[in-house]
């Protein structure tokens, strides 16, 4: 009796290591603070983001992108593909560059985590979202216009020096709902995600069952509801590697304080990698 009770108390131990993450957060929120950060990225010099533009089927895709500051021939390095709000829409090459894509710029961030970033700008949203009657949750679905950019990410990964087992989502907002459709549409492409007040696309669960993703989601967002990142996290369930941030008194317009003048978001997508390709 004595080894069973030990045997159940080792089990119940252990479950947390192998379930989903999920955390709940109260920050305390610094207006002047917030401001500060975003002041400071914005004055950081994009010339290293080079204006480039991809064609293809009629469409052109004006993105930026940034290599690692020091490369080595023989080295091969990851691919972040940032994602951008629908309040960056357009085609200047430049408004793309929101504060959360400009934290690769800082140099500490270009030293510890060397990687091409690859920065496109939508002139239209590649989504739209509905109301899902089925999971009473908002939904996304893709737009055409988001196969240029697929397009654009297979061709950037023929490129030797870039690790094909490191290629990387992040985006916030409407850029969070696309880093899902991207994954949904190519879910062998990408090896790690991360999506920032999403909506989420529950089109092929099945492809991300099991694959790291990280749902960062303030509890007061009003505009992309917290609940539908509440409900892909539950329908993840079983997936180990999916994690779930809840900023309690955070909201749409400020779940960005807290991860401007942080590495955690470089340092988890880096600990993932593609294990078949």
């Amino acid at each position: 009796m004595k080894k069973q009770l030990i045997l159940c108390y080792c089990l119940l131990i252990a479950l947390p290591l192998y379930a989903q993450k999920s955390e709940t957060k109260t920050l305390p929120f610094d207006s002047a603070a917030f401001a500060l950060s975003r002041k400071q990225l914005n004055s950081l010099d994009a010339k290293p983001f080079e204006k480039l533009t991809y064609n293809t089927a009629g469409v052109v895709l004006p993105y930026r992108l940034l290599a690692p500051k020091e490369i080595k021939s023989s080295a091969k390095y990851p691919l972040i593909i940032a994602l951008h709000n629908s309040s960056r829409l357009g085609n200047d090459n430049e408004n793309q560059l929101e504060p959360l894509t400009r934290t690769w710029l800082a140099a500490a961030m270009r030293t510890k985590f060397p990687a091409f970033v690859l920065a496109p700008q939508f002139e239209t949203r590649p989504t739209q979202y509905a109301f899902n009657d089925a999971y009473q949750v908002t939904t996304a679905t893709p737009q055409k216009n988001l196969q240029a950019l697929l397009q654009l990410i297979i061709e950037m990964s023929k490129n030797p020096q870039i690790d094909t087992k490191r290629i990387y989502l992040i985006g916030y907002s409407m850029g969070g709902s696309t880093v899902q459709h991207l994954w949904s549409q190519q879910p062998t492409l990408f090896a790690a995600a991360i999506a920032v007040a999403g909506v989420p696309d529950f089109s092929n669960l099945a492809s991300i069952k099991n694959k790291p993703i990280w749902l960062i989601h303030g509890k007061q967002d009003d505009e992309n509801p917290f609940s539908g990142s509440q409900k892909l996290f539950e329908l993840l369930k079983g997936n180990t590697k999916a994690r779930f941030t809840i900023y309690e008194n955070l909201n749409h317009n400020n779940i960005n304080y807290p991860l401007l003048a942080t590495d955690e978001l470089a340092k988890w997508l880096f600990k993932w990698k593609l294990t078949k390709h």
